[in-house]
């Protein structure tokens, strides 16, 4: 397992767009989500220690913010014939595991996790209503075996900001996690894998 921190996206970036498939077999595409207040994009994966750590806490955030309209998505680019484990079916088990009530997609050509130098799972990204990148970061600062307890602090605080009309704090921590399992010959130049 490669450690690997976000690649901290320029603040101001507009939201790539997307169109994937949802555990469900329904496409899912970025202009879905045009009325949201606020977008949150998660490059997730289902075996990844860091992401299995925050999944219950995150199951709950997600709850929380889609009940005062934010619209997240949970993005998976693994290469699921060298790590079956995050191939769509397991993504379908994954959903019902956790608890996770966002869409989940697959990103099969891994372009949109290149799209938004995507670098590791977790890796979030929080839009505003224009789908300008306000946050780039850390859940929190849990990690595995560090002791400190998984509450969502750094991405509540953002998304706070957003609803409120308050800019976000500049101040944002990488995250840090598994790399993306790239495909052969598809690593991005900013990846550590290539």
């Amino acid at each position: 397992m490669a450690l690997t921190p976000s690649t901290m996206l320029p603040l101001g970036t507009v939201a790539a767009d997307f169109d994937l498939t949802d555990t469900a077999g329904n496409r899912v595409a970025l202009a879905d989500f045009r009325t949201a207040p606020a977008l949150v994009v998660m490059f997730l994966c289902n075996h990844c220690p860091y992401v299995k750590h925050l999944r219950q806490a995150l199951a709950q955030l997600t709850r929380d913010y889609q009940a005062r309209g934010v619209a997240l998505v949970g993005i998976n680019a693994n290469d699921a014939q060298q790590y079956p484990a995050d191939g769509p079916e397991k993504m379908r088990e994954e959903v019902e595991r956790a608890g996770y009530t966002f869409p989940y997609l697959y990103d099969d050509t891994q372009a949109v996790a290149r799209r938004y130098r995507a670098a590791c799972t977790p890796d979030f990204f929080v839009f505003d209503r224009s789908r300008r990148l306000v946050y780039r970061g850390q859940f929190d600062a849990s990690r595995p075996g560090n002791g400190l307890p998984v509450t969502g602090n750094d991405l509540r605080a953002a998304l706070e900001a957003v609803l409120s009309g308050q800019p976000v704090s500049e101040l944002q921590v990488a995250s840090l996690g598994c790399n993306i399992k790239w495909k052969l010959g598809m690593a991005p130049d900013y990846s550590k894998a290539h």
